[in-house]
């Protein structure tokens, strides 16, 4: 451990944004990078045809159909802090991506569209923070739309989250009427003017003190004067700020603004910074089964790979594993461990990223994410050391509710399906499963709109045009065995719905809920496992 390493990681913030689709998540990720001074100009989400597009959203399809597909990662210096931002796609279809993003963060913002509230997608990712006593803070998005009463919102998330809401911010008027957000740490009411599409020196962000109340009255009118006696009302009824409670995921401070038109952006960076957590500790699993606890201020270089993207880089064709670094620091031309091979790595391109825009690192620390250039041997969920015996734990992946059959409509394009299918379920794009018995690929996933991102992507970035068709099988468990004498009994008469996955691990293929329960009878020493972590190390059992 050293002063400099504590130093460094004190600076670092790492966190998501999760939401519901078309909350607004990706239009506020532009409007913190813009007022970070990462960009200059915002991409327009909604403008498909326009040059511009997103930052956080780089993939063709995403620029096609205006939506995240794929988690980005993009990191900003702000106030001498070091941010790591994860933008996640909000489509329910994807939620394994966002999940194994959340192991990766410190925090997580949370953003609610004003009209619809806690949406059914944004309930899903709560429970994932939950879990995980990930600290949230909370953004009330669109208030310059007609939405509903901010203290109804405020109950409704008090009542989803299941901890009690702080109010940070507050906003005069809604809809046609909003005029801005008075900001109750600083005791000042911030006016705005919608439209502002850049952030500089010149644009001037008007402050007024809330001693001023007479000027204020006179200028807002009865908007303000709801708003200071809707605030009355909340900070009586709600808990003071607890900056340990927040930690422990026992309260959440919530903003209001409208990220569209740069209203409350400032204020949602500030508390990124001031109370938003910095590194903390991180339980690796030992032989034995025991964990051990590794500082992040710890000496050697550690990480997690929680994300491989094949294809960032079109011209090059090459593959990012995405490490999250859990203690020390990462030097350039540093020899690496692969953990779960015991294989050495020296990795000559390492980068960080401002979504599909890469730079050259040359040192890191933890709560960073850095991209390493790989030609495989990596997985999701592989540690990778100076050197040290560690094995993270807690990057999960689901059993697919959904499969198809793969098809190749041109046969002489075969080796190319083979690539894209083993680069595109290393990614976890989706899951690739290869039955026992039969020639066909089998594609599991979450949603539908798993299938067509991947089909499109390997056309376009493989060359390899498929056909999908349906498939008899509803669901799939991962099977292991004490007894192999059992196992492989198991297997002999299972031959015809067996399949490996992507790691080489064993799946039994259901055709329906009543096939799991009498094939359980059938072999009763056949555990059947609904989700696995990295490569089988750790499998749930099933209910």
């Amino acid at each position: 451990m050293t002063t400099l390493h504590t130093a460094e990681v004190a600076r670092r913030r790492t966190f998501a944004i999760i939401s519901h689709p078309d909350a607004g998540k990706t239009t506020l990720t532009e409007k913190l990078l813009l007022f970070s001074g990462a960009i200059h100009v915002a991409g327009s989400v909604k403008a498909r045809k326009a040059s511009r597009h997103a930052t956080s959203d780089w993939m063709e399809i995403e620029k096609q159909r205006g939506i995240s597909v794929a988690s980005s990662v993009m990191q900003m210096l702000y106030r001498e802090h070091v941010v790591n931002l994860l933008d996640t796609p909000g489509h329910r279809d994807f939620s394994e991506d966002t999940y194994r993003v959340l192991t990766a963060v410190d925090s997580a913002l949370m953003v609610i569209d004003a009209a619809n509230g806690v949406e059914a997608q944004t309930k899903r990712l709560i429970e994932v923070c939950r879990q995980r006593d990930t600290p949230i803070i909370t953004f009330v998005n669109k208030m310059d739309r007609e939405g509903r009463d901010p203290i109804e919102l405020l109950d409704e998330v008090e009542a989803e989250l299941g901890m009690p809401c702080v109010p940070m911010t507050w906003p005069v008027g809604q809809g046609r009427a909003f005029v801005g957000i008075i900001n109750l740490r600083t005791q000042m009411m911030r006016v705005f003017k919608p439209g502002e599409d850049t952030v500089s020196d010149k644009m001037a962000l008007e402050e007024i003190p809330l001693s001023e109340t007479a000027a204020l009255t006179a200028r807002f009118g009865v908007d303000f004067e709801h708003a200071l006696a809707n605030i009355e009302l909340v900070t009586g009824a709600a808990p003071a700020f607890d900056r340990e409670a927040f930690l422990a995921a026992k309260q959440t401070p919530v903003f209001f603004g409208s990220a569209v038109n740069n209203f409350g952006v400032q204020e949602i960076l500030d508390a990124l910074v001031d109370l938003a957590p910095a590194p903390h500790p991180r339980a690796s699993s030992n032989a034995d089964g025991s964990t051990t606890e590794i500082a992040p201020d710890a000496a050697g270089f550690s990480g997690v790979v929680f994300k491989v993207q094949a294809n960032m880089d079109p011209m090059h064709r090459d593959r990012i594993a995405f490490v999250r670094v859990c203690s020390g620091k990462y030097s350039s031309g540093m020899k690496l461990k692969v953990q779960r091979t015991a294989k050495e790595m020296r990795p000559t391109s390492v980068v960080t990223f401002m979504s599909q825009r890469r730079e050259a690192v040359d040192e890191a620390y933890a709560g960073d994410i850095i991209g390493f250039t790989i030609h495989g041997g990596v997985q999701l969920g592989d540690t990778i050391t100076e050197g040290a015996s560690l094995q993270y734990t807690g990057l999960p992946f689901f059993a697919p509710e959904l499969f198809q059959t793969v098809e190749l409509k041109n046969p002489l394009r075969s080796k190319q399906l083979q690539q894209g299918l083993a680069q595109l379920g290393e990614e976890g794009a989706i899951q690739v499963f290869k039955p026992q018995l039969g020639s066909l690929m089998l594609l599991g996933a979450i949603g539908q709109l798993q299938f067509e991102v991947v089909q499109h992507r390997l056309q376009t970035e493989y060359k390899a045009d498929i056909k999908l068709s349906g498939s008899q099988f509803v669901g799939a468990r991962w099977v292991t065995c004490d007894d192999p004498a059992e196992m492989k009994k198991f297997m002999d008469y299972n031959a015809s719905k067996l399949a490996y996955d992507a790691a080489n691990t064993l799946a039994y293929l259901l055709t329906s809920t009543y096939d799991l329960r009498l094939t359980q009878e059938r072999h009763p020493k056949i555990e059947f496992h609904p989700l696995r972590e990295h490569a089988g190390l750790t499998l749930e059992k099933a209910a």
